[in-house]
């Protein structure tokens, strides 16, 4: 997606390493070694182990990306194979001519969707397909994101959520051909863009999106692997893939032609000449002259605003391919737009939208639907967009619902899918599915939590090992934390008028506290002293401590997700300034990794559970200052039968800010107090007869009775919903 004329301006395992497959050993260091307190609560057998053993799960893991280790489609669904190039038919031709696309040997409209593979679970992915064949499409649209399938230097992740392949041949299977976005950057509010956070710690820094050696040499390992898997499901041999974009909208960030041409040479080499490689750029002279691939056979998309009179656009895009090679494309036609926290849920007309989407179909034009179905930002993928400078940021929510025609939960029963289904209808060529029932829904009811490890019983699990010290603070990058949570610790002498604690950058949000470590066990107590954010960067004022020696300072710093469009999208996490006291620079860090997104495997239960113990009586979090306790929550509910589960939705009307996991999966973020999201949506295929465990991490004020609901709608009520970020 891109800014121009009426729109913007401007699982989970990490990447760890700063620049080469080598040090890839040296960024795994976050991966925990460690135990948790004993949970105190009585005992209920084998259900009670399994209990403590989840919370394990969630305070502490390997090196293991959540969304690879979900089952692969293809262990569970017989999907056709892609047929060799010798068994492939001869007339089997995708291509342009006449200013129109052609298939075999006749004309052909596109009528597409786009719909990511990362954003629905695998279980899911042919029910979401078969809702957008239902709504007349024949062509599915997908990004390819670097940063799920490469999460740390050469690793490589093309399982369960990343199971790119099954995806593809299972649109196949049901009849719809693919545009894929390969990168290798793709936008998409999806956290910076695509690329891997992990080439921010690259030294000397990378110039992305750039003709930069250094950067084209690692482009070039991602594409070896991920369009050598591609070929086989090109058209021409076979499969259903008939065109392949290259970078995304580069027209609204820079004019490297080299770069371009850099990229067109790669895909060639892997691709072949029968491939349709193109661009998407917006609907203006300059955003098309600095996109498009002069002389390279590369075919320019535009996209523009919904409502915007499409043929003069078209006829401007003629002037950018060459003769008879410019079908008319809206390659991201707009059903809806992305919401960030604090602002109201974005909405848009349903027979407004209908009607945009037939000037263009009318006269044999062909559009791809941004969004046919969004799905949700899991774990920490959320991207982020930033106003007039890098201070003005704007997360976005964990829903990608988009207000498209098929919803989050897969609901088609709405205004817009009809309006467009009636439209659709009229320039799609029958057969026509039928409309799939929409998916039951079920509310579990009230799920009692209870408090049961602290955050500083969080940090005593992290092997000494894993905790960086330095003169300054680090970024989290280069900390090898690349989602997530990150502890700052330093100390300093009080005074009795109290300090003046400045941070000139933090990215994103920095919760304060303070402690007399010094002393005997008993008297140590932790003080939450304030919180200093990325979009109001206040001086927060410290009290004064009567500590026996100095007073220790923790910051827990939270990355709320990386800028994905724009010139800030290298956007380091983390402090990334001195940090002030009293207007001078305190010295003496260390980080301490705090990393929720390794979630899926055992963790080495070594780490002796009398260390915890003890850290978790010396730490006492006082309300001198509100009541902001991070701290983890845990939960359960139970479904009786395999019949009885349903979708369902996780409300946190009551609760402050934070994540959660259900069965150890990460369902994303949550925030109600700011809103407008107030339920996490959770796939049924999360779930399971028996016994499914909730855990969230509360980073400030739990809900009066600790109870959280399973309900069975979704709700963007929540917050001012008017009111933005920055202006919080």
């Amino acid at each position: 997606m891109q800014a121009h004329k009426g729109r913007l301006e401007g699982f989970d395992d990490v990447g760890h390493g700063f620049g080469d497959v080598d040090q890839a050993a040296i960024f795994c260091r976050n991966f925990r070694r460690g135990t948790m307190a004993k949970i105190s609560r009585p005992s209920t057998g084998r259900h009670h182990l399994a209990f403590v053993l989840l919370l394990f799960l969630v305070a502490v893991g390997i090196c293991v990306p959540v969304f690879a280790l979900l089952p692969s489609l293809s262990s569970r669904q017989s999907l056709p194979p892609a047929l060799s190039r010798d068994e492939k038919m001869m007339s089997r031709r995708f291509y342009i001519k006449d200013d129109k696309f052609w298939k075999d040997e006749n004309t052909f409209q596109i009528i597409g969707g786009d719909l990511h593979y990362f954003r629905v679970l695998p279980e899911y992915w042919e029910d979401r397909l078969m809702r957008a064949k239902a709504l007349g499409l024949n062509t599915i649209q997908t990004y390819v994101p670097w940063n799920l399938h490469e999460p740390k230097p050469g690793k490589f992740v093309f399982e369960g959520i990343a199971d790119l392949v099954s995806f593809i041949k299972l649109c196949q299977k049901l009849d719809l051909l693919v545009m894929l976005r390969a990168g290798p950057y793709i936008c998409g509010e999806w956290d910076l863009g695509g690329f891997p956070a992990w080439l921010l710690a690259v030294k000397p820094p990378l110039r992305l999106r750039t003709a930069d050696p250094a950067y084209l040499k690692l482009v070039e390992r991602w594409w070896n692997i991920l369009l050598r898997k591609v070929f086989p499901l090109l058209y021409s041999n076979g499969g259903p893939v008939i065109m392949v974009q290259i970078e995304n909208e580069y027209g609204s960030y820079g004019n490297d032609k080299a770069y371009l041409r850099n990229l067109v040479t790669m895909a060639r080499g892997h691709l072949g000449n029968d491939i349709i490689l193109y661009t998407t750029d917006g609907g203006t002279r300059e955003t098309l002259e600095k996109g498009n691939v002069p002389l390279y056979n590369v075919y320019s998309a535009v996209d523009f605003s919904t409502g915007d009179d499409p043929w003069p656009i078209f006829e401007l895009q003629k002037k950018f391919n060459a003769p008879g090679r410019s079908p008319p494309l809206s390659s991201e036609f707009y059903t809806g737009w992305l919401t960030h926290w604090g602002e109201k849920i974005a909405k848009t007309d349903a027979e407004f939208t209908a009607a945009s989407l037939e000037k263009i179909l009318s006269r044999n034009g062909s559009a791809v639907l941004y969004m046919v179905h969004g799905g949700t930002n899991f774990g920490f993928y959320n991207g982020a967009n930033t106003g007039s400078d890098q201070f003005d940021y704007k997360p976005d929510l964990t829903s990608y619902d988009y207000d498209a025609p098929i919803k989050e939960s897969g609901d088609i029963d709405n205004p817009k899918f009809k309006a467009l289904q009636r439209v659709i209808k009229k320039y799609s060529a029958p057969p026509h599915s039928n409309v799939p029932s929409s998916n039951k829904r079920k509310a579990y009811g009230s799920i009692k939590m209870q408090r049961t490890i602290s955050l500083f019983d969080l940090m005593s699990m992290t092997d000494p090992v894993d905790v960086i010290t330095s003169t300054n603070p680090v970024s989290m990058e280069s900390a090898g934390q690349m989602f997530g949570f990150l502890v700052y610790e330093s100390s300093y002498i009080s005074k009795k008028s109290g300090n003046i604690l400045r941070i000139p950058k933090v990215h994103d949000r920095g919760q304060v506290f303070v402690s007399c470590l010094s002393q005997d066990v008993d008297g140590g107590v932790l003080r939450y002293i304030g919180t200093t954010e990325r979009w109001n960067n206040q001086p927060v004022s410290i009290p004064t401590t009567e500590c026996a020696s100095n007073t220790s300072l923790f910051i827990l710093v939270e990355n709320m997700g990386r800028v994905n469009y724009g010139p800030y999208i290298f956007d380091e996490k983390g402090i990334l300034s001195p940090v002030y006291l009293d207007g001078q620079i305190l010295h003496g860090w260390k980080m301490i990794p705090i990393p929720f997104h390794n979630l899926n495997q055992m963790p080495n239960l070594s780490f002796e559970m009398q260390h915890t113990k003890k850290r978790s009586k010396k730490f006492e979090l006082t309300k001198d200052v509100g009541q902001n306790e991070p701290a983890l929550f845990a939960g359960e509910f139970s479904i009786n039968s395999v019949d009885e589960i349903k979708d369902t939705y996780l409300s946190f009307n009551g609760w402050g800010k934070g994540v959660a996991f259900i069965n150890k999966f990460n369902i994303g973020r949550y925030w109600p107090s700011v809103g407008p999201q107030c339920n996490l949506y959770v796939p049924a295929p999360l779930l399971k007869a028996g016994r499914n465990y909730v855990v969230i991490f509360e980073l400030e004020s739990p809900h009066v009775d600790l109870l959280l609901r399973s309900v069975d709608q979704e709700d963007f009520t929540c917050g001012s919903n008017y009111s933005k970020v920055n202006q919080l």
